[in-house]
């Protein structure tokens, strides 16, 4: 963020922050600041963790590159605009919300909360909560439910929940994802798999691969049941998963894709101690893993400006199974 912004030194119960720099982040000190406060109004980096009972962004630009943690509700207000880039893990005993459609809301690891709540939102890790709602956003990680998931349009990497609802058009990035209960989905809800997509020739601006595409997943028939077993329990999941096609596919290059590198960039995020040269663009320009290409590249995929040529020819698991 580079703007002129004012140090302000934290010394009170509740903080009203605009303009502002926040050195060594924002820490109880004492009793009384366990239930503080803090809003962000705009144009402001607290450079540090934060521990507070209750976060509200009005607005970017924002940036908080500490472990955040909340009592109570971190919230992005809906009319919220700029950019919000949490830098670090964030936690809240209650929820983490937004519903902001014009900002760059950003988070560069995992979310744990009892609810989250998010739309247009940018996670490179994975999500935590028992109740999670998504639309319109990229998950580089998993998600992870203990009660209850509802997905709609967005890129994940994988999903493990008792209960799912999906809408729109769900892409996966990893073979396989599991419910306990059978997944329920709105008329017209496309899924696609994306395990097998030559993402790292679309990031560089490169034709696709010609073995290389994404799957189209049939929601009922490439939904099999699984049971695991042990001496005590015994437990029943519903696997959706492309693992055969991957298997009939037969690509011994799947590696040039270069999908792993990718997203292991996108992951770790600022986690890395240097930038990684990716190769060459179609303009031959040396292209590296920024973490704001890659966030760009994958709404981008997610809003179909860049296409991903559907997976040549046609499988069916069950087929597979019986052979």
């Amino acid at each position: 963020m580079k703007k002129n912004l004012k140090e302000v030194h934290v010394n009170e119960t509740n903080i009203l922050l605009e303009g502002n720099l926040v050195k060594g982040g924002i820490i109880p000190g004492k009793i009384a600041e366990l239930s503080r406060i803090v809003t962000i109004q705009t144009d402001t980096v607290i450079d540090g963790p934060v521990y507070a009972a209750q976060i509200e962004i009005q607005s970017g630009d924002a940036q908080i590159t500490g472990a955040v943690f909340t009592q109570r509700e971190l919230h992005v207000n809906s009319d919220a605009q700029g950019t919000i880039n949490f830098q670090k893990c964030v936690a809240s005993s209650s929820s983490v919300v937004s519903r902001a459609q014009k900002c760059q809301l950003s988070f560069h690891s995992d979310i744990n909360a009892k609810s989250v709540s998010l739309v247009n939102a940018f996670v490179a890790g994975s999500i935590y909560a028992d109740e999670i709602v998504l639309e319109n956003c990229v998950v580089i990680g998993g998600v992870f439910a203990t009660q209850s998931a509802e997905i709609n349009n967005s890129i994940i990497g994988t999903f493990n929940v008792p209960t799912i609802h999906i809408s729109g058009t769900i892409q996966m990035l990893l073979p396989t994802a599991f419910s306990v209960e059978k997944m329920s989905y709105a008329p017209g809800t496309r899924m696609y798999n994306l395990s097998l997509a030559d993402l790292g020739s679309l990031f560089r601006g490169l034709p696709q691969s010609n073995e290389s595409g994404k799957i189209e997943m049939n929601i009922d028939v490439d939904d099999i049941r699984t049971t695991l077993t042990d001496e005590n329990v015994q437990k029943s999941l519903h696997s959706y998963t492309v693992v055969g096609k991957v298997l009939a596919a037969d690509l011994v290059d799947y590696d040039k894709f270069q999908n792993h590198f990718l997203l292991t960039a996108a992951a770790l995020g600022p986690q890395l101690l240097k930038t990684y040269d990716f190769g060459t663009d179609a303009q031959g320009n040396l292209k590296q893993l920024v973490f704001e290409d890659i966030r760009e590249f994958f709404f981008n995929v997610l809003s179909g400006k860049t296409e991903i040529q559907p997976m040549s020819g046609t499988f069916n698991i069950s087929n597979f199974i019986r052979e």
